[in-house]
């Protein structure tokens, strides 16, 4: 029996997901639960985990955008640790064979090109992967037809013998008939073809499929260095390539033939000035949402940053002093972000429009704090939010920002986890960045951009002295932020930072 892998629902708003990467070869047996597929929607990373246990083939490649509820791939349950599973004995005389005649009930079943999509209004025949006159089992995949967006799977309504209306490379209309199944009760004949197609089936299984294939994070780092597979040896069980193996490849030269050796001997050899190869990689659904976002935010807003600077002094001297206890009591490191989380909250409350947002002809003014945290992954930037930051503690904010950092890094953040956030911060310092204009996290209206300290001279009291500063940058959006509150609200967060006792005292 083949068990069909479907695309599952990942959030409300998501429709469509691209394969990122098969974590399972192609003909692989896999257990229940394991990790088979890696899912990349419009804001984040998924993994698809395999429902039962058995031979896993692939229906769709690295790179297809499949819709929620399209079939992925299918599992062979029939395949038992990469081997036909053992037929149960029948001591029962066998029961003559069906015939293809035998089930046949009369009755057609008419399908219709689906509705896939509110804007699509016609379809066209990819192609079929059923003949006309074929026996197909209900839920069985017989076509692909492709629409100005995507490629879908249509899948049989009933269980019969098929009739193809539509012909490959035709253009229908939706509600447009497509093909016709003859209806049939029971399985009809099995063909001898059949039997030998299960034979090399599993002849294919039990060859070694490991051997020469690299593992994921390996197959990203080959293709990094723009090294073939093929060109590495793999340590790993049944010669899979390891990312050990790939850490340590290099890139070979061309090996030189007789006739290049002679055309160098009696011609001029041009000077090399180094490497001049080229990679492309299609762009992951998260990448092209960002660029998306990031440009509709310049074109839609009136995006304006303001700046000042922080001495980080006080705080570093309260990390110095109280770090060791800190973490000994809360199991947690006190970093500079819940300092500055804390600040924003503060200030936040005591300028609304900073955490407000358009919403229409309407700005809607938040009583809570959302703080939403850049994060870097692997995958590109990911924002996850902390709730109701201004009712939390140093040692919470810094246990949630542990954990939702932990889970961007690894592709596990939930989209309930991304969504939502009435403010935004950003850390460039911890690249070395010293001043950056932040973009807006859209639909927020403020962006607090963080970067690198710096030892600098500054005026205290009519003395020049040595000091940690940092520049912190607020980018706004000036159709409902003025100048006065944005600069306002700035201060009142260098205020905070510098005199810290403020955040405890709440003044």
């Amino acid at each position: 029996m083949s068990f069909e892998i479907k695309i599952p629902g990942v959030g409300e708003s998501i429709t469509e997901v691209t394969v990122g990467q098969w974590l399972a070869e192609d003909g692989a047996y896999v257990e229940v639960d394991d990790h088979i597929c890696e899912l990349e929607s419009e804001k984040a990373t998924f993994e698809l985990n395999a429902e039962v246990a058995g031979k896993l083939q692939h229906n769709a490649k690295v790179g297809d955008t499949l819709n929620i509820g399209d079939i992925v791939g299918s599992i062979d349950e029939n395949i038992e640790n990469g081997k036909p599973a053992a037929k149960k004995q029948d001591n029962h005389e066998p029961k003559p064979a069906q015939t293809n005649e035998a089930g046949k009930s009369g009755k057609m079943v008419e399908m219709t090109v689906p509705t896939v999509g509110e804007s699509i209004t016609e379809v066209t025949i990819g192609n079929w992967s059923k003949q006309d006159g074929d026996f197909v089992e209900l839920d069985e995949v017989i076509a692909e037809i492709e629409s100005e967006k995507a490629t879908f799977e249509l899948t049989a309504e009933a269980q019969g013998y098929l009739k193809i209306i539509a012909k490959e490379g035709e253009t229908l209309e939706i509600g447009a008939l497509i093909c016709k199944i003859e209806e049939v009760e029971g399985q009809p004949k099995r063909e001898e073809s059949s039997e030998r197609k299960e034979s090399s089936s599993s002849q294919s299984t039990s060859e070694n499929y490991a051997s020469g294939h690299p593992s994921p994070a390996a197959n990203k780092i080959l293709a990094e260095k723009g090294i073939s597979p093929s060109q590495v040896k793999g340590s790993g069980v049944d010669g899979r390539i390891t990312k050990e193996d790939a850490m340590k490849a290099e890139k070979k030269a061309p090996e030189q033939t007789s006739e290049t050796v002679k055309f160098a001997d009696t011609s001029p050899t041009p000077t090399r000035t180094g490497e001049r190869d080229e990679r492309r990689q299609k762009m992951t659904s998260l990448r092209k949402t960002i660029a998306r976002r990031l440009v509709s935010v310049k074109n839609e807003t009136a995006m304006l940053t303001t700046f000042n600077e922080v001495n980080m002094k006080p705080i570093m001297d309260i990390r110095l002093k109280y770090k060791d206890q800190f973490k000994e009591k809360f199991e947690v490191g006190l970093g500079f972000m819940s300092f500055f989380t804390t600040a924003c909250c503060v200030a936040l409350q005591e300028w609304p429009d900073i955490n407000a947002k358009i919403d229409g002809d309407e700005i809607v003014y938040s009583n809570f704090c959302d703080i939403s945290i850049a994060v870097s992954a692997p995958k590109g930037l990911v924002v996850p939010v902390i709730r109701n930051a201004e009712s939390m503690s140093f040692d919470q904010i810094e246990k949630e920002i542990v954990k939702l950092a932990a889970k961007a890094r690894d592709g596990k953040l939930s989209i309930e986890e991304m969504q939502g956030g009435t403010f935004t911060i950003t850390n460039g310092g911890v690249f070395g960045s010293m001043m950056s204009t932040p973009i807006i996290n859209a639909p927020q209206s403020a962006i607090l951009g963080m970067h690198n300290i710096v030892q600098r001279p500054v005026a205290e009291n009519g003395e020049v002295v040595i000091r940690p500063m940092m520049y912190v940058a607020l980018s706004y959006d000036h159709r409902i932020i003025d100048g006065r509150q944005s600069v306002s609200f700035l201060v009142r967060v260098k205020e905070l930072l510098e005199d810290p006792t403020r955040l405890l005292l709440g003044v």
